[in-house]
């Protein structure tokens, strides 16, 4: 395919990206919340509009269901011919709950201020699979098609942690047969780099009991004679972390390349500081000769996330008999569940005041994933993403933790597994103001563009 073919798909894009940006907004302003009962029929409603779309676009699409499962949204485009590869993308239509504090808009009232798309879902995962729909488009009206077959998976259940999923690929497992996948749900160092995902942590959850008497008891009389296991918790805990904040005794020593991997992505304490809107006067934590990216993406970390304390409004003048916390613990790639329990009880041994204290696992893991992204497939996509960026992809990790990344993995591990998106430092996934940055959002759309020509010569996939 010649130059100027290329350049004119790149044009009708740019030419169409008001229309794109109208067609997202569209989107976004169903509150299609995939946790909450009263959105099912949201969720639901959002997924028939976008298999009528890629429908428009001329692809073959369905909605496909199963008992007790929200709907997934499977289109595929095969008119390449067998010759040429078929490349599946991957995206979720599903969204987080508004949540509160949103200062530049509502949550389902998409708003453009300062070159930044605002809403629930903008880049989580919206922006990132319509990425792709605006490269088919343009393909589509300048040649009349597409330079590889293409199918594209929408589902519904990935904010939930895609419990169904697999369901899926065993009941239409001809929806999933693919030469490469691409998983838009990702994201990029910063809005100058692109980066592709080569690594994620696991996820577990663990609950923390402290036991001191079969009930509580007036603080008035026993205070200092008894212990409180509401003060023993927040002691225990504190032994579960070093003085800088890190699990204790957990830390993994990754290999030299995956190190050197981390520290080549650009990111400062200063970045940190800007995405998280720290406080003035709080400390970025040390980083002890490691780099930001490693402490983020390759060692553990845990995190209390609910606790049987006393709210405000339960408070009473009393010591407490029994309280716990769940722990929630990202595990690094390649770290087992039992090797940080083992550490977190090590840590625990030797209990304040012989309180009786209990750590136990509570439901399953989530795998964390490692990749190595060499070969043929990435150098097509190095070379796509340096035409519309200006430089390759960053070989990044995420320090969360997506369950059905893991799973294509173990499904699909022989394939090339190409993990962008349109996620940038600023974005907020999950929290209040929410936002895609446009010229990030353009570029992914011109990157998709050259990736489908890249994949579809000869010798990178077939």
């Amino acid at each position: 395919m010649s130059d100027a073919v290329l350049q004119q798909v790149s044009a009708r894009a740019s030419q169409d990206l008001k229309r794109t940006i109208d067609d997202l907004c569209a989107y976004l302003r169903v509150p299609a919340i995939s946790c909450e009962p009263e959105h099912v029929g949201d969720v639901r409603a959002l997924a028939a509009t976008v298999a009528q779309d890629l429908a428009a676009l001329g692809f073959v699409s369905q909605v496909r269901d199963l008992e007790g499962a929200l709907p997934l949204v499977a289109a595929h485009w095969d008119k390449a011919g067998p010759s040429k590869p078929t490349v599946l993308v991957y995206g979720h239509l599903d969204l987080q709950p508004a949540g509160q504090g949103w200062t530049q808009t509502t949550a389902h009232v998409p708003k453009i201020k300062r070159g930044r798309l605002y809403a629930r879902g903008s880049a989580d995962d919206m922006g990132g699979w319509m990425s792709h729909v605006a490269a088919i488009r343009a393909w589509q009206e300048v040649t009349g098609g597409l330079p590889c077959n293409l199918k594209l998976i929408v589902e519904s259940e990935e904010e939930i942690g895609s419990p169904n999923l697999e369901r899926f690929i065993d009941a239409y497992p001809q929806d999933f047969t693919a030469d490469a996948m691409i998983l838009t749900d990702c994201e990029n160092p910063s809005t100058r780099v692109p980066g592709l995902t080569v690594s994620l942590r696991g996820l577990m959850e663990a609950e923390l009991t402290v036991e001191v008497m079969r009930g509580d008891v007036h603080s008035g009389l026993w205070g200092n004679v008894v212990p409180d296991a509401a003060t023993a918790l927040c002691q225990a805990i504190a032994k579960l972390v070093t003085p800088q904040g890190r699990v204790q005794g957990a830390l993994v020593e990754p290999s030299a390349a995956k190190v050197a991997g981390a520290q080549a992505v650009p990111i400062s304490k200063a970045d940190v500081r800007k995405s998280v809107h720290l406080l003035p006067g709080v400390s970025v934590l040390p980083l002890q000769g490691r780099s930001v990216g490693e402490w983020l993406w390759l060692q553990p970390a845990v995190t209390v996330v609910a606790t049987t304390l006393p709210t405000a409004s339960e408070k009473r003048n009393a010591l407490k008999g029994k309280v716990s916390a769940t722990l929630s613990i990202r595990l690094a790639p390649g770290q087992t569940p039992e090797a940080i329990m083992s550490a977190l009880r090590h840590s625990l041994r030797k209990a304040p005041q012989g309180v009786k204290l209990t750590l136990e696992q509570r439901g399953e893991a989530g795998e964390g994933w490692s990749y190595d992204a060499q070969g043929p497939a990435f150098e097509a996509v190095d070379r796509a993403y340096q035409s519309a960026w200006g430089c390759k992809l960053a070989r990044i990790g995420v320090g969360g933790s997506i369950p059905f990344v893991a799973m294509f993995a173990r499904r699909f591990g022989d394939l090339p597994l190409i993990l962008n998106g349109v996620m940038d430092p600023q974005t907020g996934a999950h929290g209040p103001d929410e936002s895609m940055d446009l010229d990030v959002f353009a570029k992914s759309i011109q990157a998709n563009i050259a990736l489908y020509h890249e994949l579809s010569v000869p010798g990178i996939l077939k």
